[in-house]
């Protein structure tokens, strides 16, 4: 029971901390400066919307006890293949931000020059996994990160001026006039919160462990709900903040926006904060996004499932690489990093699919509530999918 739970707490924090990277700061932090109260019902949509299609691919995943690639090819012969591709094509690219994020992290702390940063960065992760208890190191190291991200930014909320009542959001709600103008930030943040890797991250993680099956449901719920319910705790803390910012009549800087609200708060003490929030942010990104990426390959080689914990430092390595050599390889990142925004749909259609199949399944019967739900996630993940994959053209 003892390690069930702390199994069930790592995947938790795993899939939290993967979701909250330098790019959920810099979201949350923009559309807030844009929508100001409104912000919150976006964000509260958002949270339904990850609950939704993290509770039915944690549930098909864990009770199956099979990887998403897996059941991929069980649906479609070679569809696993394929998304396996796109995941870790969009993690690698996904590392590549991190790293940069962890290092300027480090820039702001301890006044490195970014190459330094970047280096001790991934090294930092590098060593969670040279280690012989990787899995194990990784759980304890991504719930420390967790809580000190919280921690921190309940300090900074405690240091801000409250600016939020439920009246001022709903009355501005209601005056927005262009309904349509919450699409593209509700897209945005779910694919940040529950796109590419990280709506399975913490279901691998349960199959590693080895809490599968009908009998560990209760469990595979539990570590569902604790997880969106850290990563929507950081959003809304990350929100009040900012809130509190822009209310006072301060505008965002543009090219740093969550740097520039910490540092209006607080000053030297307030920018130094923001230089923590990004590190650990980063940081454990880095290790979720990493373990994910991998987790979804290795089942299709043995060699790779046997040296599982050497590939995934040979993946950190490579990106900590490009960010030390490349100086701002921006076409690629936005380029790459857009294709994230195809697979939620693609895999959130297997998963309901697979629901279905007795052969993935066995005798579990899946609520028609998630089912339904999950229907309208699909359409939604889905059109922000299209607007991704047309975007891709612009960037060069």
């Amino acid at each position: 029971m003892k390690n069930t739970l702390k199994y069930i707490a790592g995947a938790s924090f795993l899939m939290a901390s993967t979701a909250i990277g330098p790019g959920f700061l810099t979201q949350t932090s923009t559309f807030t400066g844009n929508l100001f109260h409104a912000m919150f019902f976006i964000i509260l949509i958002v949270v339904l919307l990850d609950l939704i299609v993290q509770s039915n691919t944690w549930r098909i995943i864990g009770i199956s006890g099979k990887r998403a690639q897996d059941i991929a090819n069980m649906i479609l012969p070679g569809s696993g293949y394929f998304v396996s591709f796109l995941v870790a094509l969009g993690g690698f690219a996904f590392a590549i931000g991190d790293i940069g994020g962890a290092a300027l992290g480090m820039e702001i702390l301890f006044d490195l020059n970014p190459q330094q940063a970047a280096i001790i960065a991934g090294l930092i992760s590098i060593l969670i996994f040279a280690s012989k208890n990787a899995k194990s190191l990784m759980d304890r190291v991504v719930e420390i990160l967790g809580v000190l991200m919280i921690l921190t930014m309940f300090y900074v909320n405690v240091k801000t001026p409250s600016s939020f009542s439920p009246k001022d959001a709903l009355q501005s709600f209601e005056n927005m006039k262009d309904i349509s103008i919450f699409i593209f930030p509700i897209i945005t943040m779910l694919g940040g919160s529950c796109g590419g890797y990280i709506a399975f991250t913490g279901g691998h993680r349960l199959i590693d462990a080895g809490i599968v099956g009908i009998k560990n449901l209760k469990y595979i719920q539990i570590s569902t709900f604790l997880g969106v319910g850290i990563s929507a705790t950081m959003r809304f803390l990350l929100f009040f903040a900012v809130l509190g910012v822009v209310t006072q009549g301060f505008s965002l800087d543009s090219k740093n926006p969550a740097a520039s609200a910490f540092q209006f708060l607080g000053g030297d003490i307030g920018y130094k904060t923001f230089g923590a929030v990004i590190l650990f942010a980063a940081i454990s990104s880095i290790i979720g996004g990493a373990y994910a990426s991998v987790s979804f390959v290795k089942s299709f080689s043995k060699t790779i499932d046997k040296y599982e914990n050497i590939v995934i430092v040979l993946f950190i390595v490579f990106a900590t690489a490009l960010v030390v050599f490349i100086s701002k390889p921006i076409s690629i990142l936005i380029a790459v990093g857009t294709l994230n925004g195809l697979i939620l749909p693609i895999m959130l259609s297997i998963v309901l699919i697979a629901s279905f199949k007795k052969s993935i399944v066995g005798e579990y019967k899946h609520p028609k509530i998630l089912l339904i739900l999950g229907i309208i996630a699909v359409i939604v993940s889905g059109y922000g999918g299209i607007i991704a994959a047309q975007s891709i053209s612009t960037v060069f």
